[in-house]
């Protein structure tokens, strides 16, 4: 007979007659069916799901055999679920689902397991009933009474499902037993089962029970070894073993500090108290090999002879003078004082300006070892500052592995990437900076591991960053920051010639070969095939036609002098990949302002259109707030000062304004494009064309004036490579372009400006085209960026 309930969906188990189970119903369709159920004979149809994840089961989501039940407890949880204590009171096969009701109404047909009276049924029913004892009796999950009195039942088939219930299997084996019609069968099978894991469960038993027996075994020889000990100290025979004596010989000789010193005889003396094989042993010794290994006091002797060390600087790198200067002024107070502590250096500038390499160079002309860690993408303040020894696999930090690695005491210490650290739950890498790069403080460097101080006060600290804004301000403070500027073309020249060229035939096998490589043929690589402020891709470049000259030479065993010029340049390297963007020219409308990234100046061009609208201003090319801000200011102080430029008052009232930033996909920000957007502006409004060949930066303020901004030389260098003749600049920023080469400054006129009036009489033509006259159009400003690279105008 068929009968109609609600239906729960149960994930993880099973339900079998006559057996109590408490289950916790939290999804809301399951709970709409129980307060069903419960609102009427609590009775409710339970059926297990084939897939535990499916969250919304359908009829061919559940298995067709399942168990009417009835609630006996329901307590609400304070989650908003129930929990519930219910008892299985027969098996049911699921004939129909409804599922589009608030819960799940399902149409279920009893299904009772027959059980015949017969001496073989008797029979099995007995030898379950022993198999289920035995099985019991090794697993002790419960107490005799209770077996004792499951057992006593005479009802064989409440006897089956009861015993069902205790079953150690998986879901599925459960519910294929459930849905097992041949009571026979069903008791075979139980039986197998219980055999098997009683068997299981015995060998178990045996190896723990081998395992404890070997560990009362290794106490009774630790208590053994201690007696025997004992026996020494009385016959006077004692003394300390090899290893003892090797230890206290290495922490002599090692020179540690007291403190070190104390801390590692308390460890040694720990370890000859401990079980020679034992894990704390070893985790003590590595310790100790850790302590002994360390350079306390051992140095290196520096090369003061400042003539010797300028020879090497000069030798390995082509310009940067500042930092040349700062490592002869450095030798200098060293020949004055003997005892200075070590300087914190930070290098700053775009990729392949020769940070690194300089950093390496550094510890070459001083005659010092050299470490270097590289902190990009490091999270883990234990990266730096070590984990404590207690833990499984503990190491110190970065900066005590490198100091070891080194070999002395007063290395030059690079670390790299110290702008691109991040950090997460585990802690904050850059806070752990602060004690290492403070001359103050890290003359008593704790690493966790250690656990004693360590004097970093005569290392030599130098850091490299592409950018000082991703630095906190904290870490920044510590550090003399030492620009590296992007190379000018006649610099990247140099370095090619003198530097990567020689390398390169070095690296690629054509020292004997004669090669002359042609200036015009470099001019071409860096004009038609890189595009950066450093000279990596230039040498990847250069290593490139080597390396096809080599395949040449070797195939048709070419003889005699090599000539690259750019014909051969062009037939080597392919397709120029950099062209010029035809697009950056000043117009009507449209601006050349200047832009800084981390990877040099740029030059960008800043459009803007005027059409029929409500006086609104659309910006796109996928702004930043900052940069936004400057094109609303820049548009506030020409409407305030409308007169002044000959523009209608209202002009706005029946017209919007859009400004773009070419190259959408790459995000940009910073306020330095505010003149170039208010010329723009003005250009496009008053139809009066921006002259040619002028580029600008400076921020704006809604009185007009132009403050300064950062990145002056990269943005000029940027000008100068894009043939601009003129660049307009705030005025406050002209003492910065003292640094800028000779050459370019001959070649390209610096204008200094105060305020935006300035910048219009420089910048826009007095008189309007008489062709191509564009109507006033929306403001785009963009910078000659590849699309991989993202503009990041300077902050302020």
């Amino acid at each position: 007979m068929k009968k109609f309930m609600p239906l729960i969906a149960i994930r993880d188990t099973v339900i079998f007659p006559h057996n109590r189970i408490p289950i916790f119903v939290a999804r809301a369709r399951s709970q709409k069916a129980l307060e069903a159920a419960l609102a009427g004979n609590k009775t409710v149809f339970f059926a297990t799901q084939k897939r535990k994840g499916t969250e919304n089961p359908s009829f061919n989501d559940l298995y067709g055999i399942g168990c009417i039940g009835i609630i006996l407890q329901s307590v609400k949880d304070a989650s908003g679920g129930y929990k519930i204590l219910a008892e299985g009171i027969e098996r049911a096969k699921l004939t129909q689902l409804d599922d589009n009701s608030i819960y799940w109404q399902a149409e279920v047909e009893p299904l009772p397991l027959d059980f015949p009276a017969t001496p073989k049924h008797e029979a099995a029913i007995t030898e379950l009933i022993e198999t289920f004892k035995n099985y019991i009796d090794v697993a002790g999950k419960l107490p005799k009474d209770v077996i004792d009195d499951m057992l006593s039942i005479r009802d064989p088939v409440k006897v089956i499902y009861l015993i069902l219930g205790y079953l150690p299997a998986e879901v599925f084996e459960k519910q294929k037993l459930l849905a097992e019609n041949d009571a026979m069968k069903l008791m075979m099978k139980l039986i197998k089962i219980l055999t098997n894991e009683t068997e299981f469960l015995r060998v178990k038993k045996d190896i723990h029970e081998k395992v404890h027996r070997e560990i009362q075994k290794n106490q009774r020889e630790y208590f053994l070894s201690e007696e025997m000990k004992a026996i020494e100290r009385e016959l006077k025979k004692d003394g300390p073993n090899k290893e003892y004596n090797d230890y206290i010989k290495k922490i002599k000789e090692s020179g540690m500090p007291p403190a070190a010193e104390k801390q590692a005889k308390e460890e040694l003396e720990r370890l000859t108290k401990m079980m020679p094989f034992s894990p704390e042993a070893t985790v003590v010794r590595t310790y100790l090999d850790w302590m002994v290994a360390m350079p306390w006091k051992k140095t290196t002797a520096d090369m003061l002879d400042i003539k010797h060390v300028q020879k090497i600087l000069e030798d390995e790198h082509w310009g940067l003078k500042k930092a040349k200067e700062r490592v002869v002024e450095y030798l200098a107070v060293c020949k004055l004082n003997k005892k200075i502590k070590g300087p914190i250096l930070c290098f700053v500038g775009p990729p392949g300006t020769g940070k690194t390499s300089f950093a390496r160079s550094i510890a070459k002309a001083l005659g010092r070892k050299f470490a270097r860690i590289s902190l990009g993408g490091v999270r883990d303040e234990a990266e730096i500052r070590g984990h404590r020894k207690t833990y499984i696999g503990a190491m110190p930090g970065k900066i005590i592995q490198s100091i070891r690695k080194a070999g002395s005491k007063n290395p030059v210490f690079l670390i790299d990437e110290v702008d691109k650290i991040g950090q997460d739950f585990r802690g904050d890498p850059s806070s752990a900076l602060l004690e290492v790069l403070d001359p103050e403080q890290n003359n008593t460097f704790a690493d966790h591991y250690l656990n004693v101080p360590f004097d970093l006060s005569d290392v030599m600290f130098i850091t490299t960053a592409n950018t000082t804004y991703s630095i906190i301000p904290a870490l920044r403070d510590r550090m003399e920051v030492i620009e590296f500027p992007s190379y000018t073309e006649e610099e990247k020249i140099g370095i090619a010639k003198n530097f990567l060229i020689p390398k390169q035939m070095k690296e690629n096998g054509l020292e004997k070969v004669k090669i002359e490589f042609g200036e015009n043929a470099v001019k071409k690589i860096i004009k038609s095939y890189t595009q950066e402020a450093g000279v990596r891709n230039l040498e990847r470049q250069i290593a490139t036609v080597l390396r096809k000259i080599a395949k040449n030479v070797v195939e048709k065993n070419k003889k005699g002098k090599i000539t690259v010029d750019e014909k051969m340049v062009s037939k080597l390297l392919g397709y120029e990949k950099i062209l010029k963007d035809e697009g950056k020219k000043n117009d009507i409308g449209s601006a050349c302002g200047l832009a800084w990234t981390e990877t040099g100046g740029e030059v960008i061009i800043v459009e803007a259109v005027v059409m029929k609208g409500k006086g609104t201003i659309i910006l796109t090319g996928q702004l930043g707030d900052v940069m936004k801000e400057s094109a609303q200011t820049a548009l506030s102080y020409l409407r305030a000062n409308a007169a002044k430029f000959a523009i209608a008052e209202n002009f706005l009232k029946d017209k919007d304004i859009h400004i773009h930033v070419p190259e959408g996909a790459i995000p940009k920000d910073g306020p330095s494009a505010g003149v170039t957007m208010a010329t723009a502006l003005l250009s496009r409004i008053t139809g009066k064309p921006v002259r040619k060949g002028i580029a600008m930066t400076g921020e704006i303020t809604l009185t007009g004036r132009v403050l300064p901004v950062g990145g002056i030389k990269e943005k000029i260098l940027a000008a100068y490579r894009q043939k601009i003749e003129k660049v307009i600049i705030p005025e406050k920023n002209i003492p910065e372009t003292s640094e800028i080469p000779k050459k370019i400054r001959e070649n390209l006129k610096i204008i200094p400006v105060k305020n935006i009036e300035e910048v219009i009489q420089q910048a826009i033509e007095p008189k309007k085209r008489k062709k191509n006259r564009i109507k006033p159009q929306n403001f785009s400003a963009r910078k000659a960026l590849k699309p991989s690279r993202a503009i990041r105008p300077p902050a302020g």
